[in-house]
């Protein structure tokens, strides 16, 4: 007879078992964060959670492609170990979910086509904004349509709300900073008119029950930042060096997001290989 204490412990090995391959969830198409390759995926998402696997001893890597919309549902539904997307950490999300410490800096960028201008949102008086349905670029225009006056237009991938930007439906694609810089530095049609940096990080979810193995996750990302790794991953996909001080380098203490619920400031020894 087992005792109480080993169910949680045979719990987590049945959703993370150590010796199969590490099956885990993103929407595709967010560069340079993750695309297909003529090889299979690529991108900055896909290397980090690559090395990630690989410190973790998991003998491999499957990358599930979900749409933004549906990829918390894979999630509690167990057809994902944890999400691996540019997610952002919210407080409502922390309600329903486990965090990694934070590990890379983001806010608001407005992707338009070349030549456009925008000094502030309230340019956007009288224009379209596409968004990614279901993200926080979603939920921020939602919140702020009425007041600066623009129509919000919804789309399943980041790079449908592009083309609508190229065809004109739209004045302004609204993303990730990186996600939109990047964009622009693949087409000189485009170009980023407004960056608003809110202070916003991205951060890997799980399941409430899966604290140890987010404790285990959140653990190798100290080393990838202390070890200057992930700093040189940034620089090697979106062309340029990391500001400094960041949370793609600070390594915080305890485990989890600090600020937010379920975030854990024990201290711990960190144990990199």
């Amino acid at each position: 007879m087992l005792g109480l204490a080993a169910w949680p412990a045979l719990a987590q090995e049945a959703d993370h078992p150590g010796g199969k391959t590490l099956v885990v969830g993103t929407d595709f198409g967010v560069a340079p964060w993750i695309m297909r390759g003529a090889n299979g995926p690529e991108g900055f998402g896909h290397d980090l959670i690559v090395e990630i696997a690989k410190r973790l001893g998991r003998p491999g890597v499957e990358i599930v492609d979900v749409p933004f919309s549906g990829l918390f549902a894979a999630l509690f539904a167990k057809r994902i170990e944890f999400t691996v997307n540019p997610l952002n950490i919210t407080a409502e999300r922390a309600e329903r979910m486990l965090f990694t410490e934070p590990f890379f800096a983001t806010g608001n960028g407005f992707l338009t086509r070349a030549g456009e201008t925008m000094k502030g949102f309230e340019d956007l008086k009288g224009k379209s904004v596409s968004v990614n349905r279901g993200t926080i670029s979603d939920t921020w225009a939602t919140a702020n349509a009425e007041k600066y006056g623009f129509e919000v237009q919804r789309y399943d991938s980041f790079p449908d709300t592009v083309q609508s930007v190229i065809t004109r439906r739209s004045f302004a694609a609204l993303n990730e900073i990186p996600t939109t810089v990047y964009a622009a530095s693949r087409n000189k049609a485009l170009t980023v008119a407004f960056k608003d940096f809110n202070g916003r990080n991205f951060g890997y979810a799980f399941r409430l029950e899966s604290v140890e193995y987010r404790n285990k996750v959140d653990a190798v990302i100290e080393c990838l930042k202390a070890e200057g790794w992930l700093a040189k991953l940034y620089e090697k996909w979106y062309g340029t060096a990391p500001e400094k001080g960041t949370s793609i380098d600070v390594v915080y203490p305890g485990y989890g997001a600090p600020g937010f619920k379920n975030y854990d400031p024990a201290p711990h020894a960190r144990a990199c290989t």
